[in-house]
């Protein structure tokens, strides 16, 4: 059978991951459908008006015949679909994208204002709050008799930090995003009530001038993006969410502790929850991340900040009109009011005034000082630099303390109280930058710093054992190995810069500002002590009886073996001499472990990754606890299901019993930061999610009726047949290189302008040098997703064969899937990536591949395995219908397709054009437009 007529009969045959329409619209939905069918009509409008009649009927019947083919399975109207599509000229062709396109983007923010009404509704009706809500979470862990003490300990040592990152899965520019907020922002204002009709008609006005701009707004970039494009990328999340809403969420939290939890004196919590960031300080495979982007992104950070502590002063200033004639002063603020430089007589009586216009001036001061930056608003008194943000704290609390005093409780727990919230989470560096490198670089650089200074000549040649007494020797030492008369090689010179760049951000943003080095790779306890002989060569470790260090040394296991080798390796480096010190004092007590999905994934699987990366979770927390130190896991997950993507609230409480204890860092990477943060609400929520998550995983035992030898060794045995059949597809299968890279748009990602970083480790063609995130996106793009799912349908069966009782067996799993949080995430992530598999689209991608037998043989393997897997997952849950648990995501997939097939149709045949000579910029654009549309449409693709 071909892959054509394999096509057709996915056309045709029902199918469980696409359920029939009802016909009738749901209640909840009719805001949504309104604000979907607005936004299109409109978008309809600007392509009638801008491109003409005739393309805009081409759009109109191209959604018609997509929509006929989704909602009745009619085989005639997919047919004509691709025949129509086919046809079209690449200019016709790159229109019809860009409007499928722009739908998609446009439907995004009106299910994120969904549901933001959905929630608001819900509030208001007093409905039970929802999984990962903090009321419900403080509901569970007061009823289960956890005291508030035990909470205030908690947050004192707590950190819950998701970590932004730039790899290269965003493919929108930042003025596309600039202008889908403008539209989001005038959705909300539909949903603030009633509106006239001269209201309503200015608020759609005001919604086709921008749906007009989106639309001529080039969605491309013509460059790639440098390292410092996408640091200010990131920083546009800070001033549009972060900066606001993290301090919101904090003093929310307060409320609530203060309503349920009250005690003699109001909850005041620490900065336990803290947006990190790598970008500017991940060097791995990134040749364009040195010293220079290093400081430029620091001094950015603390730029933006500054300007938000500037508008807040200057807002409280406006608000805080209280004369000293008619409130209590404590002698505190008094003081700070004589010791400003402010001497207006309009203010004589007002010393709040007075000592904000000082703080004022000092932030502008303190600004300029590190970052070289002048605020727009200028000061209107002069004033020194803060010696730190201490300083500026004390400041505030003073300001907050008087008003309490004064009968200005209300007053206080405005604008003040977030800004105060604000200046403890953000400081003045805004976001910890972590240094990442491969652990390849480090010892190559060690090795010419212990050469060049006749310490080891053959540093490299050494056996563990050897390397681990040279690197302790040294670290012993004050002396240091590189000197300013030798020449080293540039990679070398980089490195030392790297850690001299350190050194400069901890004296100048203090040491909170870096506090992270990753090491990638990692793979013996030497590859940790080569990180800290560089951090001594640069000033920030002290050697000694009593060893310092002010970077924590943070390793990434990522392969499948390296995950499985991370316990003896830790407990090896915390055997040495002076490490378990330097972890109990340097480190606080903690030790950081980074766990990479992406990697494990690509190596050995969607299941045996899942399962290795759960038992060396395990076996980290055993490891810490028998030497009496907290771990904290920093899970390096990508958007997609292939790179430990899927909901925070499940994958957090999935986590082994001991393994979390209120320590959690989480990458938050490529388009996952645009779906997650662009919307202040959305983000609010996603950030509340985390925090509720984490309390619980610590303080909740959610594995309690886990039958805990019988799953394992059923976890066992799945991952046995799951990787022998994924590493017998991608690696062991000949040509299924070849197969990949011409069944997928992965030649023409790389070409995309939409990350610094190149797309291989290194010039090979060979799939274990592909980056993670390439392999997974190109996948998303071909509708198979290939790594978040295969070989479960494989690991099913073979449990079956194994097993005497298939009944039993099957018993078995259905009792994990219901009592065991690990295998329900991993079941219903595995649902959701499947629900957006496609194999009929997959078919015509396969048809791109020249060798027919190599086609048919693999596609046929992938189909296969794929109807074992939907076959396997079905019969676990009881269900008959993928997303039967998830109405909501089952109609807006549903909502999408229509929208999303006609991108993939058209992909492919400007791929064919592309790769049969007929190659021109204009069809290589019209290829990066189709990724871009439908990664908009798959949401979580990369």
């Amino acid at each position: 059978m071909t892959n054509r007529t394999r096509a057709k009969r996915a056309a045709v045959r029902p199918r469980a991951d696409a359920p029939a329409e009802n016909g009738a619209v749901r209640a909840e939905d009719t805001a949504l459908r309104d604000d979907i069918r607005l936004l299109g009509r409109v978008l309809g409008e600007t392509l009638r008006d801008d491109a003409g009649v005739e393309l805009f009927q081409v759009v109109e019947d191209t959604r018609r015949l997509a929509v006929r083919f989704r909602r009745d399975g009619d085989a005639e109207a997919s047919a004509e679909l691709a025949r129509r599509l086919d046809a079209l000229d690449v200019e016709k062709a790159i229109s019809v994208v860009r409007a499928f396109s722009y739908f998609l983007h446009l439907a995004n923010l009106a299910e994120d204002r969904q549901s933001n009404r959905a929630y608001r509704l819900a509030r208001l009706a007093g409905a039970p709050p929802e999984d990962g809500s903090l009321p419900l979470a403080i509901h569970r862990i007061t009823t289960r008799g956890v005291r508030p003490a035990r909470l205030r300990e908690l947050f004192d040592r707590a950190l819950i930090s998701p970590v932004l990152t730039a790899h290269p899965t965003e493919v929108q520019r930042r003025s596309t995003l600039d202008r889908e907020e403008a539209i989001a922002n005038l959705l909300a204002e539909r949903d603030r009530g009633p509106q006239t009709h001269e209201e309503a008609a200015r608020t759609e006005q005001m919604l086709r001038r921008e749906i007009v701009s989106l639309w001529q707004t080039r969605m491309l970039r013509l460059v790639k993006p440098t390292v410092a494009d996408e640091i200010e990328y990131a920083l546009a999340y800070f001033r549009r969410t972060f900066l606001s809403e993290v301090p919101r969420l904090y003093g929310d939290f307060e409320d609530l502790l203060d309503r349920e939890l009250p005690g003699p004196e109001p909850w005041q919590l620490p900065p336990f929850l803290r947006i990190g960031t790598w970008i500017g300080g991940d060097r791995d495979g990134n040749p364009f991340v040195n010293r220079e982007v290093l400081l430029r992104a620091a001094r950015q950070q603390s730029s933006v900040v500054f300007d938000h502590y500037l508008d807040q002063v200057h807002e409280l200033g406006a608000e805080l009109s209280v004369s000293s004639g008619l409130a209590r002063v404590s002698p505190e603020l008094r003081d700070l009011a004589e010791g400003s430089d402010d001497r207006s007589k309009r203010r004589e009586d007002e010393p709040y005034r007075r000592v904000l216009v000082g703080m004022y001036a000092r932030l502008a001061a303190t600004s300029k000082k590190l970052n070289g930056h002048d605020p727009l608003r200028h000061p209107a008194a002069k004033g020194e630099p803060y010696s730190g943000v201490e300083e500026m704290l004390r400041e505030l609390e003073t300001i907050h303390a008087s008003l309490v005093a004064g009968g200005g409780q209300e007053i206080a727990r405005g604008r003040l109280r977030a800004l105060i919230h604000a200046c403890r989470a953000f400081r003045f560096h805004l976001a910890p930058i972590d240094l990442r490198q491969n652990s390849d670089v480090h010892e190559r650089v060690v090795a010419e710093l212990l050469k060049c200074a006749g310490v080891e000549d053959d540093y490299l040649a050494l056996p563990e054992e050897r390397r681990e007494a040279c690197l302790l020797r040294e670290l012993t030492s004050s002396r240091l190995l590189a000197s300013p008369f030798l020449e080293y090689s540039p990679e070398t010179v980089s490195e030392l810069a790297i850690g001299h760049a350190a050194r400069e951000i901890h004296a100048a943003y203090g040491p909170l500002a870096l506090c992270q080095y990753v090491i990638s790779k990692a793979a013996s306890a030497s590859d940790m002590l080569e990180v800290m002989l560089l951090m001594r060569e640069a000033g920030l470790m002290r050697p000694g009886d009593e060893a310092t260090i002010a970077v924590r040394v943070v390793p990434l296991f990522e392969t499948i073996d390296d995950l499985r080798q991370c316990e003896p390796i830790i407990e090896r480096f915390l055997a040495l001499p002076g490490m378990a010190a330097i972890v109990r004092g340097s480190w606080g007590g903690i030790l950081e472990v980074m766990l990479g999905y992406s990697d494990s994934n690509k190596d050995g699987g969607f299941l045996t990754s899942g399962w290795e990366l759960y038992q060396a979770e395990a076996r980290l927390a055993a490891v810490t606890q028998r030497h009496g130190l907290l771990l904290r896991l920093f899970h390096g997950r990508g958007g997609s299901i292939g790179r430990g993507g899927g909901p925070m609230y499940q994958a957090v409480l999935a986590q082994p019993t001991g393994s979390v204890g209120a320590q959690i860092r989480v990458t938050e990477q490529g388009e996952v930061i645009g779906s997650k943060f662009s919307d202040r609400e959305v983000g609010r929520r996603n950030l509340e999610t985390m925090v509720a998550a984490t309390l619980e995983a610590t303080l909740l035992e959610h594995e309690r009726e886990v039958d805990t030898k019988a799953f394992r060794a059923t976890m066992e045995s799945l991952s046995r047949f799951a990787i022998a059949a994924y590493r017998g597809l991608v690696y062991e299968t000949p040509g299924f290189t070849d197969y990949f890279r011409a069944a997928t748009p992965l030649t023409e990602i790389a070409q995309l302008n939409i990350g610094s970083r190149p797309a291989s480790r290194k010039a090979s063609t060979a799939i274990e040098d592909l980056r993670a995130i390439p392999w997974v996106f190109s996948w998303a793009q071909s509708r198979v997703l290939l790594p978040g799912w295969y070989g479960f349908g494989s690991a099913v069966k073979g449990l079956y064969d194994a097993s005497p009782d298939r009944g039993r067996a099957l018993a078995g799993l259905s009792r994990m899937h219901k009592t065991w949080p690990f295998f329900r995430m991993l079941v219903g992530t595995l649902e959701m990536v499947l629900s957006k598999t496609d194999m009929g689209i997959a078919s015509r991608y396969a048809e791109l591949v020249p060798d027919r037998g190599l086609r048919e043989g693999i596609f046929t393997r992938i189909t296969d395995e794929r109807s074992r897997t939907i076959d396997a997952l079905l019969e676990i849950t009881g269900q008959t219908e993928l997303l039967a648990s998830d109405p909501a995501l089952a109609r807006s997939l549903r909502g999408r397709l229509p929208y999303l097939d006609p991108l993939n149709h058209l992909q492919v045949e400007l791929l064919r054009r592309y790769r049969s000579g007929r190659a021109s910029e204009r069809v290589a654009r019209g290829i990066h437009m189709t990724i871009n549309g439908i990664a908009a449409g798959l949401r979580n693709s990369g």
